[in-house]
Formats: structure tokens, C-alpha cells, sequence
């Protein structure tokens, strides 16, 4: 699985961080670039959010009856379902590991560009391929569904829409100096047990209600942190706080929830154990390797 999904999901994470870094964007350039990439890979790649189906082989397949509640008719997807998809690409397949390595490498290196014209048309290439694999395996990738004209025009829009968001000037100022008597900004903990909160409430409340309740609480959070990084002392550690908490989140939650595949309860247990323990290291690892570039 990481011959094929290495390329797929971490070469969509390195083009996104490219192309906000060689246009001068932040992380509200990466957020908007890794919600495109999440339409493209759920909703025309594999097409698993217009996809009634596409869980009936897992051991999710009991999530498609509180996916019906907010279904939209005429398109054919599930909000909740849409908000779950494209989330968890922008949290976990992009922000995230782009937070961990980020905060590895030199201050130097941390905001600039890493790939040249060779490096950018080979990752290009495996990322395609990696789609291209998904989207022409019927039955295993799409699962033998095929996108009505409507959703294809409504998924492409977003896309678009989304990709044309990301590249607006706005998002290539110069971060603001510090206000003079503001508050500095809070410890990077903080910061950290704020946006775990909030992947860890998600979810919680179905229907439209859960919906709006989602989207108030992903606002208010996203309102916070932006705040607090217009603050004094934000930092590295701030950022790698606030976006791999998401990865942390659900490694602690991957206890409670079933398998994507049928396996029995030791093989269940040891692939839970082996998530945590990965992504502790991997978060912990680079919070010491900030902390001794603070020394």
C-alpha cells in the first residue's frame, strides 16, 4: 500500500506545499490547495463522496445510514460525508505532514521551495499515476461507479473555485508585525489541546445539526488560531502544535473505531498500536528537533 499511496497522497502534499511556497502563499494558500486536492481525490478520482456504495466492502459500512441524513438529492453526495473526505485530506494527508517535515528541516529551508523543475515533473508524474491507478481500477478504486454530468460539472467547479481562492493575492502579504501592548501568544500546548479538541468533538452530533455544529466549531477554532498567530512569539512549535493535532487525534481514536478491512481483534490492536506509536514519534521527534534549534 505505500508503493502506491506514498506518491498519491504524500506527492499531493509536497506539489501543494510547492506551489504556496513558490507563489509566496502560507498556510491559508496550503489549507485552500489541500481542500482542492480532497474534491479531487473524493470526488473525481476514486468518487467515493458521490459513491453510495463506496463503504459497503468495509467495516464502515454502517456510516452510510447517518451519511443518507444529509444527503443532497439532486447531486447525489452526503454533506457530512463531503466534510468528513475533504477534511481529513486537508488535515491529514497535507497539513500535517507538512507541519512535521517543515519543522525538520533548517529555518532556512522551512518556507522556501524544495524541488527543482526535475523533482517537481517526477512527483507530478507519481502523483498522476497513482490516480490513474485508482481511477481505472473499476472495482477496487471506483468500485465500478461512474460520475453523472452534473456531478462531474459541480466537482470540477469546487476544484476551481477552491485552486483560484488559493492564488489571490491576499494570501502573499507579508505576515503583520506584532501590535505593541498585545498579548503574546499563548504556549504552543495550548494551542495544540484546542485544535485536538476540536477533531476530537467532530463528528459527535448527526444530521444537519451536527452539519452546522461542525462548521461553527471548525470556524471558531480556525478563528482562533489565526488570531493567536498575529500574536508575539508565534512560532514553529505553534504551528506544529496546531496542525498535527489532528494526526494525534485520531491515532488516540483509532481504538474505538473498526478497521477499514476485516481482521481479527490482535491484528486490529497491534495496527492501532503501530499508528500511535508512528505518529508520536513522529510529532515528538520534531518538537525535539525545535527545541534544540532553540538552544
Amino acid at each position: 500500500m505505500l508503493i502506491f499511496l506514498a506518491p498519491l497522497y504524500g506527492g499531493a502534499a509536497l506539489l501543494v506545499r510547492e506551489v504556496a511556497r513558490r507563489t509566496g502563499g502560507g498556510w491559508p494558500a496550503m489549507v485552500l490547495l489541500a481542500a482542492a486536492f480532497g474534491v479531487v481525490q473524493a470526488g473525481l478520482v476514486d468518487q467515493s463522496v458521490f459513491n453510495t456504495g463506496f463503504l459497503d466492502d468495509t467495516e464502515f459500512a454502517d456510516f452510510d445510514a447517518a451519511a443518507a441524513q444529509t444527503r443532497v438529492p439532486v447531486l447525489g453526495f452526503s454533506v457530512g460525508q463531503a466534510f468528513d473526505y475533504a477534511g481529513n485530506h486537508v488535515a491529514l494527508s497535507v497539513r500535517a505532514p507538512i507541519a512535521v517535515v517543515e519543522s525538520f528541516v533548517s529555518p532556512y529551508r522551512r518556507h522556501r521551495p524544495w524541488l527543482r523543475r526535475p523533482g517537481l515533473l517526477v512527483v507530478g508524474a507519481l502523483y498522476l499515476a497513482g490516480s490513474l491507478l485508482i481511477f481505472t481500477d473499476g472495482e477496487d478504486g471506483r468500485k465500478g461507479f461512474v460520475l453523472a454530468p452534473a456531478q462531474l460539472v459541480f466537482a470540477v467547479l469546487v476544484v476551481l473555485a477552491l485552486v483560484a481562492a488559493a492564488l489571490l493575492p491576499r494570501w502573499r502579504r507579508d505576515r503583520p508585525a506584532p501590535v505593541p501592548g498585545r498579548r503574546a501568544a499563548p504556549a504552543p500546548l495550548w494551542v495544540g489541546i484546542l485544535v485536538y479538541a476540536g477533531h476530537a468533538t467532530v463528528g459527535l452530533v448527526p444530521g444537519w445539526l451536527g452539519v452546522a455544529l461542525r462548521t461553527v466549531l471548525t470556524a471558531g477554532v480556525v478563528a482562533l488560531v489565526v488570531g493567536w498567530s498575529r500574536r508575539g512569539g508565534w512560532d514553529q512549535r505553534h504551528v506544529l502544535a496546531a496542525w498535527p493535532a489532528g494526526l494525534l487525534s485520531v491515532a488516540s481514536f483509532a481504538y474505538v473505531v473498526p478497521s477499514y478491512a476485516p481482521s481479527s481483534p490482535l491484528a486490529a490492536l497491534l495496527s492501532d498500536i503501530a499508528v500511535s506509536v508512528i505518529a508520536v514519534a513522529l510529532v515528538g521527534g520534531a518538537f525535539l528537533r525545535l527545541r534544540r534549534e532553540r538552544r
